[in-house]
């Protein structure tokens, strides 16, 4: 009987983990898509922060990764759209992505503008900075396993 009780209190601190994102609908269902978003949102680990970044919609071209600082990489890319639209759409693929994104700043005007995004998924930290002239837009995207001392993302190669 004591091994029953176990049992039932190791499964209910399982299920409270999993399942304490309820909300009105039946609680299996509950359980199972909090448990798969949980798995999305999670990095996968410190050595793989490029698998939670995804590349932005009309990409004309990828650079990286590169290494820099603190186990961080660097991605940059040249995406065919106006920065203000290609920005507000790449925030959104971040938060599709498990992101909580915060913006630093926009900028828009008649011909250009751009956006700096901060971010973390789990443990890992992200800094996205795009902006451009017209119909092209630069995105460098710079993630690390944990929030750097001196979270830098320097733009790349134009």
């Amino acid at each position: 009987m004591r091994l029953d009780v176990c049992a039932v209190a190791a499964l209910v601190a399982v299920v409270g983990l999993t399942g304490t994102a309820c909300n009105n609908s039946d609680s299996t269902t509950a359980a199972t898509s909090s448990s798969a978003s949980a798995t999305s949102a999670a990095p996968v680990n410190g050595a793989q922060p490029a698998s939670l970044v995804p590349t932005p919609a009309s990409s004309q071209s990828t650079k990286g990764p590169d290494a820099i600082a603190d186990n961080g990489i660097h991605l940059h890319y040249q995406v065919n759209g106006a920065p203000a639209e290609v920005m507000a759409a790449y925030k959104a693929a971040l938060e599709s992505k498990g992101w909580a994104v915060t913006t630093v700043v926009t900028s828009t005007d008649s011909h250009g503008g751009g956006a700096t995004y901060t971010g973390t998924n789990g443990n890992a930290y992200g800094v996205f900075d795009g902006g451009g002239f017209n119909t092209t837009t630069y995105i460098d995207v710079c993630t690390w396993p944990a929030k750097p001392a001196n979270p830098n993302c320097a733009r790349g190669d134009r």
